[in-house]
């Protein structure tokens, strides 16, 4: 099966060649996600719960797109600027992922721009449901 480009609605221009997720083989690769608005801007500076939130609402829409949910996410790469946002992350995580949890891991890292504090990057199985919204552009 061919990749296809998930773009979901009111998604913004990427910051760089790529598109927010790919489908291909009923697996959704979501690309690494950052806590931006649609103008690529950083939203909630300093504040890393509500970054994650963010990232995982958006990771959230781009699994939808494909037809899957946060249930079917079976993988997350997830960077920190820094170690003492750890207990935020996880706090807003566990809301998102109640049950089963997802393999992942987490590094310290720097991200593109020097106010984001968080980034996920997720794999979900989601069969081979395609949505509705698949396709468009493939990035900026």
């Amino acid at each position: 099966m061919p990749m296809q480009a998930i773009v979901p609605p009111g998604s913004g221009t990427p910051i760089a060649p790529f598109s927010p997720g790919t489908l291909a083989d009923g697996v959704v690769y979501v690309s690494g996600t950052l806590p931006f608005d649609a103008s690529n801007n950083v939203v909630y500076p300093g504040d890393a719960a509500a970054q994650t939130r963010h990232v995982l609402e958006t990771i959230k829409g781009v699994i939808a797109a494909a037809g899957g949910s946060m249930a079917d996410v079976t993988f997350n790469m997830i960077f920190l600027t820094d170690w003492a946002n750890y207990p935020a992350l996880n706090s807003v995580y566990a809301e998102y992922f109640p049950g089963d949890k997802p393999a992942r891991y987490c590094i310290q890292c720097g991200l593109a721009k020097p106010e984001a504090l968080v980034e996920i990057a997720s794999i979900a199985h989601v069969g081979s449901q395609v949505g509705s919204q698949v396709g468009g552009p493939a990035g900026g």
